[in-house]
């Protein structure tokens, strides 16, 4: 089992910025794909960025430009970088990873979640 933790949420004036961090149990080297997905109270979880093994990457229409997904494989982490946050941003973020395996791919395997809260 795949244990992936979040961390570097918190409280953030609007304007500001935040690094989400995820730390992955298994090698950041071998993900097949990534995702960041938040979710507001009485809203549906949804997909904020992705990041995929050949390096592409998809965002949001309301955070392009604004955020930033990137992995760093000697730490097995996965970021997002948030920058010039809206209060609108405010969730509770996750990160959710695939990663190849054999001639296939295991998960999705998600983390607990981080509370972003942006203030106006």
């Amino acid at each position: 089992q795949v244990q992936l933790v979040e961390s570097g949420g918190g409280l953030v004036q609007a304007g500001g910025s935040l690094r989400l961090s995820c730390a992955s149990s298994q090698a950041t080297s071998s993900l097949y794909n990534v995702g960041w997905y938040r979710q507001a109270p009485g809203k549906q979880r949804a997909l904020v960025a992705s990041l995929s093994s050949d390096g592409a990457t998809t965002y949001a229409d309301s955070v392009k430009g604004r955020f930033t997904v990137s992995t760093d494989n000697a730490k097995n982490t996965v970021y997002l970088q948030m920058s010039n946050l809206k209060p609108e941003d405010t969730a509770v973020y996750f990160c959710s990873a695939s990663f190849r395996w054999g001639m296939g791919a295991m998960g999705p395997f998600w983390g607990q979640g981080t509370q972003v809260t942006v203030s106006a």
